[in-house]
């Protein structure tokens, strides 16, 4: 993690979110060239590693599963504020986009995060073990969440449209809420140990073998994260126009860009359930993969709702049929694979052909 006899200030997840922060300084409110917008991209991507690196440190401290939601929760509020920018200073093609990018975030985490951290788990070590009990009430609490928020909307008759009507959006925004909590009281206080780590004979194992870092070292750490997820937010936005501008060029759909802003938020998660499964704990990477999903609706949507009463334009939330059809594979081939508690290379490769497809149908609706 850090470095030990030299200074956390002065390792490159020290130094890049102060510099991401001057950076952002510099290029806002400009109209910026090509070059600009490479070096606006490049330090963005470094900061969104500098983001892994602390969040880790944060999570090591408090320990499982609390430390999971560290990263969930910092994802969320990159994701928030970017929609609600980009619908703020966007025309009529914002509309969907906190449903396009929400959902987004549920095909990357159940079908990209969860199907490469059971791959890479089962490539170094054959079989993947994970509690089933946590992992399935994670699962049920994503599937319900995006039915309630994404799904309902297409087929509610009090409003035109894929839209809620103001008490339908209420109550999808307090049920969001309200499951969110449940869930993260039954993970990290009533039944904890379903969320940690198992063996093969079934033993709950603690985490982690390290011993974990200083309450100074943290207290740095979480300082660095806060910093670079401003900064992630501020550099994400000013590299906005140069990612709708990519999109409309590539001849994609306006709603891929809520593909690219999922994708960049979750990139942080994606890293850190890798390693996480890479050190032979699937069940980590599986709590913030559905973990990550579960944010993005329950604390996205209420988010939503609350901003729309200044956002201008309607807010269409209901998903079409294709994107349907995605979320019930998917929904019931995680049913699948969690319910054993182990898994192969082969579970894996299932959900990322789901991953693929989704991004193929995006780009080819």
């Amino acid at each position: 993690m850090i470095a030990k006899n030299r200074s956390p200030l002065l390792s490159w997840t020290g130094i890049v979110p102060v510099l991401a922060l001057v950076v952002l300084a510099v290029a806002w409110g400009r109209d910026l060239g090509v070059f600009p917008v490479v070096l606006v991209a490049i330090v963005l991507g470094a900061t969104v590693l500098a983001a892994v690196h602390h969040a880790e440190v944060v999570a090591h401290r408090v320990g499982e599963p609390l430390g999971s939601l560290v990263l969930a929760v910092a994802v969320t509020i990159i994701e928030v504020a970017l929609i609600v920018t980009l619908m703020i200073s966007g025309g009529p093609d914002t509309a969907t986009l906190a449903r396009d990018t929400v959902f987004a975030a549920v095909m990357i985490t159940a079908n990209g995060i969860v199907g490469l951290s059971l791959l890479l788990g089962a490539l170094r070590y054959d079989v993947t073990l994970f509690n089933s009990e946590g992992t399935g009430a994670a699962l049920a609490t994503v599937a319900t969440l995006a039915t309630l928020s994404m799904v309902l909307p297409t087929f509610t008759t009090s409003h035109p449209g894929p839209e809620f009507s103001p008490a339908q959006l209420t109550f999808a925004a307090l049920a969001s809420l309200a499951l969110y909590a449940m869930f993260v009281f039954t993970q990290t206080v009533r039944h904890r140990d379903f969320f940690l780590p198992v063996t093969e004979d079934g033993v709950v194992e603690e985490e982690e073998h390290a011993s974990p870092p200083s309450k100074k070292a943290t207290v740095f750490s979480l300082v660095l994260l806060l910093i670079a997820l401003i900064a992630v937010v501020g550099l994400a936005k000013v590299e906005s126009p140069a990612i709708e501008a990519g999109v409309r060029a590539a001849g994609f759909p306006p709603s891929f860009v809520g593909v690219v802003i999922a994708m960049l938020v979750l990139l942080p998660e994606t890293l850190a359930a890798s390693r996480a499964a890479l050190r032979e704990r699937v069940q980590i990477s599986l709590n913030l993969g559905y973990g990550s999903a579960m944010a993005s609706i329950g604390l996205t949507i209420p988010a939503i709702a609350l901003a729309s009463v200044w956002l201008k334009g309607p807010l269409e939330l209901g998903l079409g049929p294709t994107q349907m059809v995605l979320l019930g594979l998917t929904v019931l081939v995680s049913v699948l694979t969690v319910v054993p508690g182990r898994a192969t290379r082969l579970q894996g490769g299932v959900h990322l052909v789901l991953m693929a497809a989704f991004l193929f149908l995006a780009i080819n609706p």
